[in-house]
């Protein structure tokens, strides 16, 4: 029960911030579409521990902050390479271990490798994520793990051993 009030207050919340309507009609509006959400998500028992993760709200806020200064300086790193004249492009495809215990944990660290500007994860399988580079720098930092690390530290699961599969180019 404590699941399904968290999510239609965090359903209401997005809701009301993304409309900004307050009118009677478009409010009565939202909280239906609202509750049709909780009865659809209830009746696929989609309202568990990975659908609803509120036992991560305390650690995944620290990590989306450090993320968006990752994203900005990555922003940055491919502005200069699109606007050299030149262009110093050196595309990589690196296997990268995901160090995430959990399935959700494992699509924490590939949607954060996507979100960053010059790189994209390609596939995901057996805990490994198959990762394109614009740059053997850009490889270079996904497989330094940092945010592998700090994604496995959010899902509580910072305590798999770091490099213990096999990373390398493909």
């Amino acid at each position: 029960m404590l699941r399904i009030a968290s999510l239609a207050l965090a359903l209401g919340i997005t809701w009301l911030l993304w409309s900004g309507h307050v009118d009677p009609l478009l409010l009565g509006l939202g909280v239906l579409s609202i509750v049709i959400v909780l009865i659809v998500n209830r009746r696929m028992a989609a309202i568990d521990e990975e659908g609803v993760p509120f036992q991560l709200a305390g650690s995944i806020f620290a990590y989306w902050m450090w993320l968006v200064v990752e994203i900005f300086k990555s922003n940055v790193h491919v502005a200069r390479i699109v606007l050299s004249p030149k262009m110093k492009i050196s595309p990589t495809i690196v296997k990268v271990s995901a160090w995430q215990k959990s399935d959700l944990g494992q699509v924490l660290f590939a949607n954060s490798i996507i979100l960053t500007p010059g790189t994209l994860s390609l596939d995901l399988f057996e805990n490994q994520v198959l990762v394109h580079a614009l740059t053997k720098e850009s490889a270079l930092e996904v497989q330094a793990g940092e945010m592998n690390m700090r994604a496995a530290r959010v899902m509580g699961s910072a305590g798999l051993e770091a490099g213990t599969e096999e990373e390398g180019r493909v």
